[in-house]
């Protein structure tokens, strides 16, 4: 039985007064019971396609040509973001209310003890408790399952999930897909899996729709697209990403693999053995707890112990993996090596010197030595600079080169070498990709010629081809300008691929420490072979 058909469907969309085409002649259907999931990279068309079957374009900036049908069909969606989807000043449970009340005839009690119902669904720890809680005091876990718990409030015939698993780690990441399937199978719904994680299609879908530039280049079985893809679009899609049973020395990207290019497998991934190698950073028994938020003013103060004795040591030129689930203290880890945080008790040896003894006027001076590559390139980036501004000011600061003219010059190679050009000097962060904005973001990092490199999630938000072509990058400039990296991800495979030794982060300790392939082939502790064990496979 088809719930959703569309046929023959094409969109243009407004932009300057101009109608450029997004969407070409699209057809697909949809039966009950079943999931669909749409691959593809940014901009194929993927969240338009989801958009114009909600009815969410505007008339004024949207023209659209054939047919969707979905009958008496309900369809409801859980959008990529939950941290921007929540609203950060009304309580989750409200929120929830809110959408069962606008929909249905049930009063707000009622209303209440369906979403205290639905939380139990998706499995959030103590229901009643979050139905108060706000969106910050939730991991990204809780709030996706939240989103959930909004989406099957008024019991939806056709679920679409854009993009739920994005940015989040291994294990919540498998958490979610199986918490979908349990809800699909419970509520008899049919699914619409939009991602550009074909590991993570490959673990739920049924069928798979694989989208270029705004049209279906190849549709059918998951079993059959993954093993036998036709279109070598579908192929440079599964090339991208990294694979856990070998290196090559660089990444394919889809245009390679479309153009016909080969990589040569990467026969040693560190040049010397890492003893031979000066000790970058020596961190010594490094602590960091903070205060729990009190529930009344008389009750006992509590603490949460983000680090917990942490001893590690980072060499020249080498990449370190920091792998673990969100909240085990990676970050934390990341930021104390900077100091912004303090520590509360421990050392960090940056060569011979001690950081937590320096003063802030000294960390200022050596901080231009130790940059950071955040998350999210387009929150970290000023949204009222230019993107020339924004490489001008660290060089200034630190006083790099001794002049304006020599500065702005350096600052156009830096942007040609992350394979951007000089007229985007004069651009605002608003109008590049998602991938763009993370290359102007090493570009930043590289302005003071920095000697170690903290890379923070710095991929985990990208499709498979950017993210490859951003760690081609990384591995070429880490060449180039000697560099060293602290390399923190939740995706295993990339951390892999990345590293030549991996620590492994489970609540504020350092659970396992070894060679990258080592303990892939061999992992010691039962935390990380349950990290492993989560990895999505083709």
């Amino acid at each position: 039985m088809k719930l959703l058909e569309v046929t023959d469907f094409s969109l243009q969309l407004k932009q300057d007064e101009n109608w450029n085409p997004v969407l070409s002649s699209l057809s697909f259907s949809l039966t009950k019971g079943e999931t669909i999931g749409v691959v593809g990279e940014s901009g194929s068309g993927k969240s338009v396609t989801a958009l114009s079957i909600m009815k969410l374009l505007s008339e004024k900036t949207a023209k659209a040509k054939g047919d969707i049908w979905f009958g008496e069909s309900r369809i409801a969606m859980i959008f990529q973001e939950p941290m921007t989807s929540l609203n950060p000043v009304i309580r989750c449970g409200k929120q929830v209310a809110e959408a069962i009340l606008l929909h249905t005839s049930m009063s707000p009690k009622e209303a209440k003890l369906k979403v205290i119902e639905l939380f139990r669904d998706v499995q959030l720890p103590n229901p009643d408790k979050v139905y108060y809680a706000y969106p910050h005091e939730l991991s990204g876990g809780q709030k996706q399952r939240v989103m959930i718990a909004m989406a099957m409030g008024c019991n939806p015939d056709i679920l679409i999930a854009d993009e739920p698993t994005t940015a989040l780690d291994v294990t919540v990441q498998k958490n979610i897909l199986e918490l979908l399937k349990q809800l699909q199978e419970k509520y008899e719904m049919s699914v619409i899996f939009i991602s550009h994680d074909l590991g993570v299609v490959a673990q739920i879908a049924h069928r798979v729709l694989v989208m270029y530039k705004g049209v279906i280049v190849e549709q059918g079985d998951v079993k059959t697209i993954f093993k036998n893809p036709k279109h070598p679009y579908t192929k440079g899609l599964l090339a991208c990403r990294p694979k856990l049973d070998e290196k090559p020395d660089r990444l394919p990207t889809v245009e390679d693999v479309m153009l016909g290019e080969k990589r040569k497998k990467k026969e040693e991934n560190f040049d010397d053995k890492i003893n031979n190698h000066e000790t970058f950073f020596s961190i010594q028994n490094l602590s960091k707890r903070y205060p729990v938020r009190k529930k009344d003013l008389f009750e006992k103060q509590t603490y949460f112990q983000a680090l917990e004795n942490i001893n590690l040591t980072i060499y020249e030129r080498e990449t370190l993996g920091l792998v673990g689930e969100s909240g085990c203290g990676k970050t934390t880890l990341g930021r104390t090596l900077l100091r912004l945080v303090e520590p509360d008790c421990g050392n960090i040896f940056y060569k011979d010197t001690n950081l937590i003894e320096l003063s802030d006027s000294k960390m200022r001076r050596l901080r231009k030595e130790i940059q950071m590559v955040l998350q999210d390139p387009y929150s970290s980036l000023n949204q009222r600079l230019t993107i020339g501004q924004m490489l001008l000011e660290p060089m200034k600061v630190h006083l790099i080169l001794s002049n304006d003219k020599d500065r702005k010059k350096r600052a156009i190679e830096l942007l040609e070498l992350v394979g951007l050009k000089e007229a985007h000097m004069h651009r605002y962060p608003h109008e590049f990709s998602g991938g763009q904005r993370q290359r102007i973001a090493i570009a930043r990092a590289l302005t003071v010629n920095p000697k170690f490199i903290i890379c923070d999630e710095s991929v985990s938000a990208l499709d498979v081809s950017v993210q490859a072509q951003v760690l081609n990058l990384l591995n070429d400039l880490k060449k180039e300008f000697h560099l060293t990296y602290l390399f923190i991800s939740h995706d295993l495979s990339v951390v892999k691929y990345m590293s030549d030794r991996i620590a492994v982060m489970q609540q504020g300790r350092i659970v396992e420490l070894g060679d990258a392939e080592e303990i892939y082939k061999n992992p010691q502790s039962a935390y990380t072979k349950k990290l492993i064990e989560a990895i999505p496979v083709v």
